[in-house]
Order: C-alpha cells, then sequence, then structure tokens
C-alpha cells in the first residue's frame, strides 16, 4: 500500500475533458515538445559549418565561360573580390557531419508528421536518399552541402519555432 497526500489524491479523482478542442491543444503541445528536444543548437553549428565559412568558390571555369560571354557581346568584365581558398574537410570531420545528419534526419522523420499541415514526402524521400548515400571523399563536400540544404527545407516546412 501506498500513502498517498491529499493533493496527489485530489488529482486521481479529477475530472478530464473530453472536448475536441481540450484534446487538439493537449496534442498541439505535446507535439510541440516532442519536435523542441533534440532540434539543438548543435545541429544549426553543423549546419553552418557545412554552408557558411567551408563554402568553396565557384570554379574558375565558370566564370572564363561567363567572361567569354561578356567579350563577346563586348560588356565590361565585373570586378570580382579575391576569394581564398577555403580549409579542406578531412575525412574524419566530414564522417563525423555526415553522422550528425543521420541523427537528424531520423529525429527528423519522427517529429516531422507532428509538426505540419500536409506530410513533406518528397522532402523526406531526398533526406532519407541523402542519408543512404555513401559518397567518395572526393565529393563528401558536395553531398554534406545537398545534406545540408534537405535538412534545412524540412525545418522550413516545420516552421519558424523548430
Amino acid at each position: 500500500m501506498v500513502a498517498v497526500d491529499n493533493a496527489t489524491g485530489n488529482l486521481l479523482f479529477r475530472s478530464f475533458s473530453s472536448e475536441d478542442e481540450t484534446l487538439r491543444r493537449l496534442a498541439f503541445s505535446l507535439s510541440r515538445s516532442l519536435a523542441d528536444e533534440e532540434i539543438s543548437d548543435d545541429l544549426f553549428d553543423t549546419l553552418e559549418d557545412v554552408l557558411g565559412d567551408r563554402a568553396l568558390p565557384a570554379p574558375a571555369g565558370r566564370a572564363r565561360r561567363t567572361d567569354d560571354l561578356l567579350v563577346r557581346l563586348g560588356l565590361p568584365l565585373p570586378k570580382r573580390r579575391h576569394q581564398g581558398k577555403a580549409t579542406l574537410l578531412l575525412p574524419e570531420e566530414a564522417g563525423r557531419i555526415t553522422n550528425r545528419f543521420r541523427r537528424a534526419t531520423s529525429h527528423l522523420m519522427q517529429v516531422v508528421p507532428h509538426r505540419v499541415a500536409m506530410y513533406p514526402a518528397e522532402e523526406l524521400r531526398l533526406l532519407i536518399a541523402l542519408s543512404d548515400e555513401r559518397p567518395d571523399p572526393d565529393r563528401a563536400v558536395a553531398h554534406l552541402r545537398r545534406f545540408a540544404f534537405a535538412i534545412l527545407a524540412v525545418l522550413d516546412l516545420m516552421g519558424d519555432d523548430a
């Protein structure tokens, strides 16, 4: 037998509402709570690592083709800022980021149905495909960028407070 104080005993015998509006508010609150659990600042920091400072400059070949077109049309060439080389992504760091994105993918698969009005099937299909992909080391940066953009697309669908 367990001893229960009066306050706890009153909760046990309290009637609960079965109204649709109350149940919807409760379900909404629970889904928000579920979504807030694992979408951490660490994920956003990792997205910033991939899409922010690590962004490699555009290949020189594209600028030359554009320059050739401008010259043929008799237009002046645009002034370009000198971009230093971006830091290379080490294989260990690429693996760490990929694992972080895979964990985020599995969490998003559980949370997204509770946070959107229409199920984003195409966005989640792309996210799963990128999660399953195992790129060569020389294609890791491009893969991580695609993965990061796919995660951002799903987060955008979830709303501002995701």
